[in-house]
């Protein structure tokens, strides 16, 4: 449990009411109950303010009160990224005393670990990885040959990591996922088969990465498949071989992102975009969800549709083909009006 003084302390807020009361879950502020914390920044949710039963709230520093309220206050400059720093420090308290290997596992005594770390049961450790301090290993992942992971990195169950792969330090990888397997590389043959092209490449994941369920990150044909620093990929994603992603670039659930693709920093990828191989895709681009990305696209612009088409212009192009069926009402009423023009003159 978390007092309002040690939660405004760690987000550089101020208390408003009782600093003592304590708190040991955040809630939505329309389900808050006594001993969890909320918090206020969309104006939809303003009438829960005051009707909320958590105990601990967080409002911005310029938001004024229309009435007393009951909860301890904790004024911040953003509601709503504090409480991302909330979550995380409830979540680090769930697995900051894992520590230790659980058996049975699996940990080559050929492999290195730093200091802290934990290995859950059934985990398997091959030969030549390298663990960094504080790493957490959950039960059925596993670490491939030569594998290496940075500290405070976090392996979540059932996760895979193959041979030869880097993964950086603070990264977050969730159940399912796959690092490393594979490119869909094959070379068609005269007699019609394919004759599958080796991946002797590798996968390097950057610093700060999180990686959700059930996605997966394609090793290279040569060279490296890069995920950079602080990249944040969503569930049931496929990144093919030898992409390149940029610093700081989100993508939705069920994108496809083809071989070849280099993508941006701050780049926005919605939900089910997808994108053709061996083109490049500039810096601070927004992608809409289902969009097709079949040519290059260049620093900072949205893009819309499929085949993708800058938004602006698919939005007026929108207006017309939505107008279409009328159009073409109009178009056959003129050329029945023609027709009788030209049998009567």
């Amino acid at each position: 449990m978390f007092s309002a003084e040690i939660i405004a302390n760690y987000l550089q807020g101020e208390v408003e009411g009782d600093s003592s009361v304590a708190v040991s879950d955040v809630a939505r502020i329309e389900q808050g109950k006594p001993g969890t914390l909320c918090f206020y920044a969309n104006p939809k949710y303003e009438k829960y303010v005051y009707t909320t039963k958590a105990s601990v709230i967080l409002l911005n520093r310029d938001y004024v009160l229309k009435e007393k309220i009951a909860p301890t206050i904790i004024r911040v400059d953003n509601a709503y990224e504090s409480v991302a720093s909330v979550l995380g420090l409830f979540e680090s308290t769930k697995s900051a005393n894992k520590k230790g290997r659980e058996y049975p596992s699996k940990v080559s005594w050929r492999s290195k670990r730093g200091k802290n770390c934990y290995i859950g049961a059934f985990a398997y450790i091959a030969r030549g990885a390298k663990l960094g301090n504080n790493v957490k290993i959950y039960p059925h992942v596993y670490i491939g040959d030569n594998v290496t992971i940075g500290d405070n990195t976090v392996i979540y169950s059932g996760a895979k990591i193959y041979h030869g792969c880097v993964v950086g330090s603070g990264c977050i990888i969730h159940s399912g996922a796959v690092i490393g397997a594979d490119g869909f590389g094959f070379a068609p043959q005269a007699n019609g088969e394919y004759r599958k092209i080796p991946q002797i490449g590798n996968v390097i994941i950057e610093d700060n990465v999180e990686i959700g369920a059930c996605t997966t990150v394609d090793r290279s044909t040569m060279g490296s498949t890069i995920i950079h620093a602080g990249v944040k990929l969503d569930n049931l994603i496929q990144i093919a071989h030898n992409v390149e992603i940029g610093r700081n670039t989100v993508v939705a659930a069920q994108t496809g992102i083809a071989g070849s693709v280099k993508i941006g920093e701050n780049c926005i990828f919605a939900g089910q975009a997808g994108v053709v191989g061996h083109i490049k895709i500039g810096n601070r681009v927004t992608v809409a969800s289902k969009t097709g990305i079949q040519n290059n696209v260049d620093d900072g612009k949205s893009m819309l549709g499929f085949p993708s088409m800058e938004a602006s212009k698919y939005k007026r192009s929108f207006i017309v083909f939505r107008n279409l069926p009328a159009l073409k009402n109009s178009v056959d009423e003129l050329e029945k009006k023609i027709n009788k023009l030209e049998e009567k003159f």
